[in-house]
């Protein structure tokens, strides 16, 4: 079995408030967390640009300065988002800075998202039985991910193809058979817990209801998210099938220990690999596995 590949999402759009202040908001902060958790076992980096104060930053100067100080310090590989402009923007705006950055070797990512279709946004208040929000899509058509997917490969970047449900795992199958999507091909499956009801449930049924639809031809690295829930519940399933995993404090806090960092989480991880009997993928070995050039 391949080594496993940790990817550590450090921040997304989650708020100290919201129950951990080691989420890192400025550009030093997320190097500095970049490093941290190369040095527990992951080999990638997944992190949002954000303001002093927490709210996202889309500048893309804000971006590439953080890139070239991550890359500067370690070899971690690194996928910043596409931003916070996704639920307005046309896709060139949306696509941007990635290619901006791809420019220059000394700030350009190695990965980028392609989220594979559209679903509601919207967070569901159990306690109070409402719906906090009503209208929020976020849209992408078959054609703004085929601009994606294409000007990545292009610009040597690798689409990182985002499943929320099996409708995207379907499609992205599709962009493969298309040749759209180069193969390794990385697909990554998102299930949600809580009050986000976009994604299958943290669950093995939730899980399976992506990995039924793997394209049994072609070559495809996946990995999985819960966002808004505890993922090492599943962690040990998921390494002993062939997956691997994408943790941080930017999808869930973890309550359950403490205040913990994402490096800490990163080790939680590699422990469980250890303990299923899979060594943990360097930077270099996870883009051999990925091919990335």
């Amino acid at each position: 079995m391949r080594e496993l590949i940790i990817e550590a999402r450090i921040n997304e759009y989650m708020r100290r408030e919201q129950g951990n202040p080691h989420v890192p908001y400025l550009p030093g902060e997320i190097v500095a967390d970049a490093i941290a958790c190369r040095t527990a076992g992951a080999a990638i980096v997944h992190f949002h640009a954000r303001k002093p104060d927490g709210s996202p930053d889309h500048d893309a100067e804000t971006y590439a300065r953080t890139v070239s100080a991550i890359r500067r310090s370690s070899d971690i590989l690194v996928h910043p988002t596409l931003g916070d402009v996704t639920l307005e923007a046309g896709p060139e705006q949306r696509l941007a800075h990635i290619l901006e950055m791809a420019k220059d070797p000394a700030t350009g990512p190695h990965l980028a998202p392609a989220d594979m279709g559209s679903l509601n946004l919207d967070i569901y208040n159990p306690q109070a039985r409402r719906f906090d929000t009503l209208e929020r899509i976020y849209k992408n058509s078959t054609g703004t991910l085929a601009y994606f997917c294409e000007t990545m490969k292009r610009a040597g970047v690798k689409p990182y193809l985002t499943c929320w449900n099996v409708g995207f795992t379907r499609c992205a199958a599709a962009f493969i058979d298309l040749g759209i999507v180069e193969e390794p091909a990385y697909m990554s499956f998102i299930l949600t817990d809580n009050s986000f009801l976009g994604g299958h449930p943290g669950t093995l049924q939730g899980l399976r209801a992506h990995t039924d639809f793997l394209p049994e031809d072609r070559r495809v690295v996946w990995s999985v998210i819960d966002y808004g829930g505890n993922l090492l519940r599943l962690a040990s399933a998921i390494i002993a099938a062939g997956g691997n995993i994408s943790i941080g404090i930017g999808d869930y806090t973890y309550p359950e220990f403490g205040q913990p960092t994402n490096a800490q989480l990163v080790e939680r991880v590699v422990a469980l690999a250890r303990d299923v009997g899979r060594e943990v993928a360097t930077p270099e070995e996870a883009k051999a596995m990925l091919g990335i050039r």
